[in-house]
């Protein structure tokens, strides 16, 4: 590894002590707030269920007067949603599944373990065991409990969870507000140019469809600024535009050091910036700093390069920024299905899938421009500088999914 190559883990703790969660919150309807950051414990006022009720559909019965074989009147019938009357004795009552339990019963016993016979009357097959089929009150969720914390990403089940104890609107913590925009002369939109009219040197710009993408996931609100040409005046207009009313500047290309390479000078002529070779493989140049009250973050413009230094650095960023708690992606320990004779010296994020066995293959194309291997796969192994892999190797591998979210 070369010498001032920064570590992946001090490069990610130097950019998150910048991330100081945002001022505000905003109050959503529960039917829109899938992705967002709670901004306080959410209190349950209520017992889930709220009373005992039945899990099956069946008949509800007190256990000491059943026997095996026995036959039992039929004294009420239970639908969800009714309120049923004491259990009368020696008889049972027709229940359905989440119908209240009567009083006095202390058991259901499924239909399929019974049988009618004539005058309303109900034989049994098989006796139960106290509280057989029986969801508890409280059982979900108990009246006073933190049913979610402040900083919980909202996942579809949470929503559900909190329509389930008759919250209609949830205190969030506001979106963060991105300027997005990439810089190169040779960048072109797709539909702009036909691919047979493309010029020599000339290539579409796939960063910012993915970026934008990615932010949107996230919960941002997206000020996309289009392509920058590489020239310092335009550079430094962009930046001065998006600083105003923006909390993050972002940007893919130009952060290296050539000439025609503006970011660097344009962001110090009007706010501070730190340049940080960071030692992964891919990306490597990264760049983070302030304008105004906006931070910047500059990301390498080779697209897996630009990939995956947003999903293992600027993800968390952003979610810090939304007060979020858990900040770092799960991994897993699964067996390689491939050899890495010659590994390199720096971290690596090599792109795999798991295959029928349970096992990873290896896309054979790990070059930083080859976006395909991102899609090929369906994540990333993090190999550890220097370590060759052998088939049969455990190996730590990050689910997409982890780091899409």
């Amino acid at each position: 590894m070369k010498p001032g190559l920064l570590p992946l883990d001090d490069a990610l703790a130097q950019l998150l002590s910048h991330a100081a969660p945002l001022a505000g919150a905003a109050r959503v309807s529960t039917f829109e707030a899938d992705g967002r950051v709670l901004a306080q414990d959410l209190v349950s006022q209520l017992q889930v269920p709220p009373q005992d009720n039945s899990s099956m559909d069946g008949y509800a019965v007190r256990v000491a007067e059943l026997a095996e074989g026995a036959v039992l009147p039929v004294s009420q019938r239970i639908p969800a949603g009714s309120q049923p009357q004491p259990l009368a004795a020696g008889s049972a009552a027709r229940i359905f599944t989440g119908a209240p339990i009567p009083q006095g019963a202390d058991a259901v016993v499924m239909q399929e373990d019974t049988e009618p016979v004539d005058d309303g009357r109900v034989r049994f097959s098989r006796v139960p065991e106290p509280g057989q089929w029986i969801r508890r009150s409280g059982e979900d969720v108990r009246r006073g409990a933190v049913v979610l914390a402040r900083g919980e990403r909202l996942t579809p089940a949470s929503l559900g969870l909190a329509a389930s104890i008759g919250i209609d609107a949830l205190e969030v913590a506001r979106r963060p507000r991105v300027a997005l925009f990439s810089t190169g002369d040779e960048l072109v939109m797709p539909g702009e140019v036909p691919p047979a009219q493309m010029k020599p040197g000339a290539i579409y710009n796939s960063n910012r469809f993915f970026l934008r993408a990615l932010l949107l996931r996230l919960g941002c609100e997206v000020k996309d600024l289009g392509i920058v040409p590489d020239r310092r005046e335009a550079t430094v207009q962009a930046l001065r535009e998006a600083a105003a009313g923006c909390d993050l500047i972002l940007t893919s290309g130009g952060v290296s050091v050539g000439e025609e390479d503006h970011i660097k000078p344009a962001v110090q002529a009007l706010g501070s910036l730190d340049l940080w070779q960071i030692a992964m493989k891919p990306g490597k140049p990264f760049a983070y700093g302030r304008i105004a009250d906006a931070h910047f973050i500059g990301l390498p413009g080779n697209p897996v390069s630009s990939f995956i230094t947003f999903v293992l650095l600027v993800r968390p960023f952003l979610l810090k920024l939304q007060g979020a708690t858990r900040l770092a992606p799960r991994a897993m320990e699964l067996p390689a299905h491939f050899e890495l004779p010659r590994p390199d010296r720096r971290r690596e994020f090599l792109r795999a899938r798991r295959d029928a066995e349970g096992g990873l293959d290896l896309f054979p194309n790990q070059s930083s421009g080859v976006l395909t291997s991102t899609v090929w796969g369906d994540g990333v192994i993090d190999n550890p500088p220097g370590r060759p892999i052998a088939r049969g190797d455990r190996v730590a591998f990050i689910p997409l999914a982890e780091l899409l979210a």
